[in-house]
């Protein structure tokens, strides 16, 4: 199962959780910069009319992205995107595998029907959502022939892709957005202690040169903007969150070499989405902490 194989449903969730989370980040990161900037103006030129303008106006730009970020909400956006999305998916690895609610016993139509149905009733669920879920042709139908395909397999054929394409995919991206957190929190982790230890230096030198202007307000701000940055992607509570994942996914793993039926099948994919949902459903309560 690659991406596009996937109802037309997730990707269009999935492609306004993107945007919403790149616009989020975008914004805040200019939030940040223009901050600092203003500081590095209101130092440069302390006395001159046009620094202060200058300023002023950078002041402005970040109160109007704050009111963008208050209106447009990116954020719930990106949230909600992701929920849907992610939901989408679980249901048709559900479908797929002939899980509960999708049982084997009953015509592939009255299946389909079952499986549609439960697709809107997650888009009614959502209906906030309803102004960025595009639909255009490239996203395909609300069940794939891939779909199709791997619902006709046998019990240990299915089982095959569920490990291959689900777990195995699943545990591979815990694990590398673990290690992407982990880095990235060093690297602002060692910008932020550079930027105290400056400040805290040029606050010394002070002491010794009280004459001498120097810019510890604007390396105070940006110490501020990297503390407000790392707590908004939350790098070190996710790095601990995928890798906790990771672990559980592989444990999750060990336990399809019991299966021997369809029935142990249905039971094994439901725990696994029942893992993978909780997940995800822990991160967005951590994300809105």
């Amino acid at each position: 199962m690659e991406e596009q194989d996937f109802p037309a449903l997730y990707k269009s969730a999935d492609r306004a959780s993107l945007k919403g989370q790149h616009h989020y980040f975008s914004a805040l990161r200019y939030y940040l910069l223009l901050l600092v900037l203003a500081a590095t103006v209101a130092y440069a030129y302390p006395e001159n009319v046009y620094g202060a303008i200058a300023s002023a106006a950078f002041f402005l730009i970040t109160l109007g992205i704050l009111i963008l970020l208050k209106v447009r909400k990116p954020e719930d956006i990106w949230y909600n995107g992701r929920a849907v999305a992610e939901s989408v998916k679980t249901r048709t690895w559900r479908w797929v595998m002939k899980s509960e609610p999708y049982k084997n016993d009953v015509p592939t139509e009255q299946a389909q029907k079952e499986f549609l149905s439960d697709l809107k009733a997650i888009l009614d669920q959502n209906k906030s959502l309803s102004h960025v879920l595009e639909w255009t042709p490239d996203l395909g139908e609300a069940i794939s022939e891939k779909m199709l395909q791997i619902r006709g397999l046998l019990w240990s054929e299915r089982l095959e892709v569920y490990l291959e394409d689900r777990v195995n995919n699943q545990s591979l991206w815990y694990s590398k957005k673990s290690q992407l957190n982990k880095r990235l929190a060093k690297r602002w982790f060692s910008a932020s202690i550079i930027l105290h230890l400056l400040a805290i230096f040029l606050l010394l030198y002070r002491i010794k040169e009280p004459a001498n202007s120097l810019p510890i307000e604007v390396i105070a701000t940006a110490a501020s903007a990297v503390v407000t940055w790392v707590q908004a992607n939350k790098y070190n509570e996710l790095k601990s969150s995928y890798s906790l994942a990771a672990h559980e996914i592989m444990l999750i793993k060990g336990e399809s070499s019991s299966i021997r039926d369809e029935e142990k099948l249905s039971e094994f994919v439901i725990n696994s989405e029942t893992a993978f949902s909780r997940e995800h459903t822990q991160w967005v309560a951590r994300k809105n902490d």
